[in-house]
């Protein structure tokens, strides 16, 4: 049976009330948020933006869906996991105060953010899940005990997995930072021996001894023979000295985030409900620190139940609204389509959806 994907049409003149008001009547109409019950404690997992970022959701947007959550006399927290990369979402103070200042404040979303520190183990889980990659996910707990997940993101392209929506919003997004290390490579961080200062910080936070500095140079050195992938030493350089390789992971990384994503939905049956903002489409993710051009006319906002039959119908309005694959044009190498396929082969969704439009 077709999954249900309702749809609001969004044009680029449309100012940030005509579109609050829109988002209200597509939650009015869709119903994807009526199962939330009185006293839940609603996360609504976003991505903030990096610092400079223009095209993450904004919070005008953020504060319709908190206001229908505290209408039904439940509690919404904002809430999204801290980044593998260097930048002002790498450790949870830098983050949050990242997000008040991109307008992600209670006083103007009506709920607080909380981006739980996975550096502290009582703020993660293990999820066994025996998949073709992943045997047990790392994921930050707070979206699995959540009593309910409302999965908002920002329709665009992307680097390594040609486009990113709410699949990539909670496979890549819940995990921990050794989860998106598992996800983006296959290999342990090496070290960028122009940026290493040899302060030794890498080495103190290395929970394996790892990390050494060579005697010769005072250069900070990756044993990958006893490296676990925690990722904890990107984050501890302040200098850009532990690179990722990002390509290494390139073939297999839309498969690993899907296997992310149901290690996540599992335990998640009737509690999760999918938003995209297909506005202000953009060629990277919203990791991008600076104002990314359009690839695409702006299309609307899309709600479903159903995460798999929402991407898909996000992507097929992009690509027939552009007159060709945008994505596939701007990123040869990455075929969004692949993670749409192990998405559904694993049970997360239809491919086939019913696209209804609320006037």
């Amino acid at each position: 049976m077709k999954s249900k994907v309702y749809f609001i049409k969004v044009v680029q003149t449309d100012e940030v009330p005509r579109v609050q008001a829109k988002l209200a009547r597509l939650l009015r109409e869709s119903k994807v948020l009526d199962w939330i019950s009185e006293k839940d404690i609603a996360v609504i997992k976003m991505h903030f933006g990096e610092e400079r970022n223009v095209g993450h959701v904004l919070p005008e947007y953020v504060k319709v869906i908190s206001d229908w959550v505290s209408n039904k006399k439940a509690i919404p927290i904002l809430s999204d996991t801290n980044t593998l990369y260097r930048g002002r979402r790498t450790n949870s103070k830098d983050h949050s105060l990242l997000a008040c200042e991109h307008g992600f404040a209670p006083v103007r979303t009506g709920a607080r953010v909380v981006i739980p520190d996975d550096t502290k183990k009582e703020n993660c889980a293990e999820v066994p899940i025996n998949q073709k990659f992943i045997k047990v996910a790392k994921i930050v707990k707070l979206f699995l005990e959540a009593d309910a997940l409302i999965d908002v993101a920002h329709f665009k392209g992307h680097l390594m997995t040609g486009f990113g929506g709410v699949l990539k919003n909670i496979g890549m997004g819940c995990a921990t930072r050794e989860g998106k290390l598992a996800q983006h490579s296959d290999i342990s961080p090496v070290v960028d021996g122009e940026n290493c200062i040899g302060c030794g910080a890498c080495e103190a936070v290395c929970p394996v001894s790892a990390i050494s500095l060579n005697k010769n140079n005072g250069k900070a050195n990756v044993d990958g023979k006893l490296c676990i992938g925690c990722a904890s030493c990107i984050a501890a350089c302040d200098y850009q000295a532990m690179v990722v390789n990002w390509a290494a992971g390139g073939d297999t990384i839309q498969e690993k985030m899907i296997e992310y994503t149901k290690a996540v939905l599992d335990s998640r049956k009737g509690k999760t409900a999918y938003i995209n903002f297909a506005i202000k489409i953009t060629k990277e993710c919203d990791c991008l620190a600076k104002d990314d051009p359009r690839i695409s006319p702006d299309i609307g906002i899309f709600a479903s139940l159903d995460p798999v039959s929402l991407d898909s119908a996000c992507r097929d309005a992009v690509i027939a609204e552009c007159g060709r694959d945008i994505f596939k044009e701007l990123h040869p190498e990455r075929d969004g389509n692949k993670q749409l396929q192990y998405a559904a082969k694993l049970g997360l969704g239809n491919l086939e959806y019913e696209l209804i439009e609320v006037k």
